[in-house]
C-alpha cells in the first residue's frame, strides 16, 4: 500500500491491515442452503444464527453436527460447514430456497432474495414487552459496542453487533464484513451458549437478551433477525429505514437511532425505556 498526501506526494510501500473477506458455503445434509461472504471465525455461531432466523431451527437441540468439511491445510479449508439436523427433524430447505433467488446470500444484503416482504413480517411474533431500561445505559451502548471491536480499530472495514442484558451487560459480540453475519453470530451465540429459542418453543421464563446494538444503518433484514430471536430493543449508532421502522412497530420492539453523545432519536414502543 502506497499513501498520498498533497504535501508529500506517494508515500513508499507499507504493510496495512485489511479486513478479511471469504466465502461460506452452508450445507444441510449435503446441500448447499446459502453462500455467504464473511470474515472467517465464529462460524458456528454464524450459520447457527443463520439458520435460527430462516426458522430452519428453534433452538440448540434442533442441531445434530456442524463441522468444517475438508482437512486442515487442505486448499479451501474453512469455507464450508456441515450442518446435520438433530434426529428426527427434517428442517425445510425448499421454503428457503423458494424465498431466494439462487443461492448466494453476500454480506450486503439480507432481504434482497425474498419474493415478498409479507413472508418476512408473517414470520415474526410480535415480541413481548419486557423489563424496563434504562434510557442513559441505552446510550452508552456504542461505547460498549466500540470496547469489542479490535478489528475495525485495525482495518476500520468492518461492522460490529452486539446483545445486552437488562443490566447492560455484554453477553455476545461480533465483528464481520457483513452488517448481518456480525448480527447472526450474534444470535447463534445467544442460541448456543445462552439458550435463547425461537417464540414457537420458547418456554414462559426462556433467557432471551434486552438490547441488540449495531454499528450500522438498521435495516428491515436487521429488525427481523431481532424480532425473530425476540429481542426488544434495538439500538444503532447510525439511521433506520422505512420498513424497518414499520417493522419495528408491527413487531412490538423499541427502535432507537443516532445513538450518540447521550443522545438518541426513539421512533419505536419508548415505553420500555425509563429515565433514571
Amino acid at each position: 500500500m502506497r499513501r498520498y498526501t498533497a504535501d508529500s506526494g506517494l508515500s513508499p510501500e507499507r504493510d496495512d491491515a485489511v479486513a478479511l473477506e471469504e466465502p461460506l458455503d452452508i450445507r444441510v445434509s449435503g446441500d448447499t442452503v446459502a453462500i455467504t461472504l464473511r470474515t472467517p471465525g465464529a462460524d458456528r455461531f454464524l450459520v447457527t444464527g443463520f439458520l435460527f432466523a430462516e426458522g430452519l431451527i428453534h433452538g440448540a437441540e434442533d442441531l445434530g453436527g456442524l463441522v468444517h468439511c475438508g482437512r486442515p491445510g487442505e486448499e479451501g479449508y474453512g469455507n464450508t460447514v456441515e450442518v446435520t439436523p438433530a434426529p428426527g427433524l427434517v428442517m425445510d430447505l425448499e421454503r428457503v430456497s423458494a424465498t431466494r433467488r439462487g443461492t448466494l446470500t453476500t454480506a450486503a444484503c439480507g432481504v434482497c432474495g425474498r419474493r415478498s416482504v409479507d413472508d418476512l413480517v408473517a414470520a415474526c411474533h410480535p415480541v413481548p414487552p419486557g423489563p424496563p431500561f434504562s434510557a442513559s445505559v441505552l446510550a452508552s451502548t456504542p461505547e460498549r459496542l466500540r470496547a469489542t471491536q479490535l478489528n475495525f480499530a485495525h482495518t476500520g472495514g468492518v461492522h460490529a453487533a452486539a446483545a445486552l442484558d437488562a443490566h447492560g451487560e455484554v453477553l455476545a459480540a461480533f465483528e464481520d464484513v457483513g452488517r448481518h453475519n456480525a448480527v447472526d453470530k450474534v444470535v447463534g451465540a445467544l442460541v448456543l451458549e445462552h439458550g435463547l429459542r425461537s417464540a414457537r418453543t420458547a418456554l414462559k421464563d426462556s433467557p432471551r437478551p434486552a438490547l441488540l446494538v449495531v454499528s450500522g444503518r438498521v435495516g428491515f433484514d436487521i429488525l427481523q433477525k431481532a424480532a425473530v430471536a425476540r429481542i426488544p430493543i434495538v439500538a444503532s449508532v447510525s439511521a433506520a429505514t422505512s420498513l424497518a421502522i414499520d417493522l419495528a412497530g408491527r413487531a412490538g420492539i423499541t427502535l432507537a437511532t443516532f445513538v450518540r453523545g447521550g443522545r438518541f432519536n426513539v421512533y419505536c414502543h419508548p415505553e420500555r425505556l425509563r429515565e433514571d
